[in-house]
């Protein structure tokens, strides 16, 4: 048994308003620590990723329209990678919770629109992309939550590297959109469903 961590599932409140909203949304609880690794991690791969769109040889002829989803949908995976990584996050998200389940669910389906944007704006209307993607996302997500608590952690591993192999080998895109598979999945099937014991290092006895 390790004496040097421990597990804090404990939920802090959260102020009413749209500001408690906003942070129940991100996990209530989050420390400066926190804060600071998604900004300074965010702003980190955020310019790696730009440095990757400028210099990708296979970069396509974008319109504005197509720029804007690309930038409004790769900070979000950015973002949303991070946060969802975070002990406040996992609190909140996979607390004893009913409609726990329902509530994962849910935010993973939203996130078809993010394929619909690409798919149907970004590439031009490709269907089969579209389609393909989502059909990856909700059966690995079915899979996932479903899975035995202790099976959970290699199912989402196999589901994601299911989804970027697919992705790589049966529905290739412009090379320009490489990064899009790898964060979009590793944001849901894995840092969102996969239920994880928030932990922090513990603190010496003081005698």
């Amino acid at each position: 048994m390790r004496t040097d961590l421990k597990v804090d599932w404990r939920i802090p409140p959260s102020p009413s308003g749209w500001t408690g909203r906003l942070e129940r949304f991100m996990g209530p609880g989050r420390t400066r620590a926190e804060s600071a690794v998604e900004a300074g991690g965010g702003i980190a791969v955020a310019l790696v990723l730009a440095a990757f769109l400028w210099r990708v040889d296979s970069r396509p002829d974008w319109s504005a329209l197509q720029w804007a989803v690309i930038a409004v949908v790769g900070l979000d995976l950015i973002g949303g990678v991070l946060t969802n990584a975070s002990n406040a996050a996992k609190r909140w998200y996979h607390r004893q919770n009913p409609r726990g389940r329902r509530s994962r669910l849910t935010f993973v389906g939203m996130h078809t629109l993010h394929l619909a944007a690409i798919g149907l704006v970004v590439l031009d209307g490709d269907w089969i992309w579209t389609l393909g993607n989502a059909a990856a996302l909700l059966m690995g997500a079915v899979l996932v939550e479903f899975a035995p608590v202790a099976l959970t952690r290699p199912v989402a591993m196999a589901c994601y590297m299911a989804a970027v192999l697919l992705n790589l080998g049966c529905l290739e895109a412009s090379a320009a959109l490489a990064w899009f598979a790898p964060l979009f999945f590793l944001k849901l099937l894995v840092c969102h469903l996969v239920a994880e014991a928030p932990l922090e290092a513990a603190r010496p006895d003081r005698r």
